[in-house]
């Protein structure tokens, strides 16, 4: 090995070592910011800002955001009793984000969406953030599950690209009729 070698390999090894404690920074970072888009969203519907709701997406067509629900199984036994042809995972053109904050807005009732157990992984550029939630009408649940997003950071910062969700709900307890 020849001494002009060894400042070359120095700096490579000092870029490979110093490299992931560069990335946990970054990452830290965009967790944080991922969590302030989960905490306007909250906001938004707390005080029915569609203007603030709208901006945390990607897009405001509803047909650029992903947006799913699927139902548990017991809740979907028994809508099948009165609907046979219903389904798991039913694609309804109704169900977008926007019509989510549109019925917010339209009520004088309040609404949230509380979160837990939330779990976010990130590159930087990409995130996958998944909770447990719980969706409240004038202070009681209405409906609860899994919660999944998927995000991407633009320009204008982190965006939610698509949500897929489970629904339990009033149906979904045994021994509701």
């Amino acid at each position: 090995m020849s001494l002009r070698s060894i400042p070359l390999i120095t700096f490579f090894i000092a870029l490979v070592v110093c490299a992931p404690a560069r990335a946990e920074r970054n990452v830290a970072n965009d967790v944080q910011a991922i969590e302030h888009v989960m905490d306007a969203f909250q906001a938004a519907l707390i005080h029915k800002d569609k203007a603030a709701y709208m901006d945390l997406f990607f897009s405001d067509n509803p047909a650029d955001i992903g947006w799913q629900f699927v139902s548990e199984d017991v809740r979907l036994a028994k809508i099948r009793t009165t609907k046979p042809d219903a389904i798991k995972a039913r694609q309804l053109p109704s169900n977008t984000f926007v019509a989510l904050i549109d019925e917010v807005v339209a009520t004088a009732e309040p609404r949230a969406e509380e979160f837990s157990n939330v779990k976010i992984d990130t590159d930087g550029d990409v995130a996958s953030v998944s909770f447990d939630y719980r969706f409240l009408a004038n202070g009681a649940t209405t409906n609860w599950g899994r919660e999944m997003w998927q995000l991407v950071r633009t320009e204008r910062g982190w965006k939610i690209f698509s949500v897929v969700y489970s629904i339990h709900d009033r149906l979904s307890v045994a021994g509701d009729r």
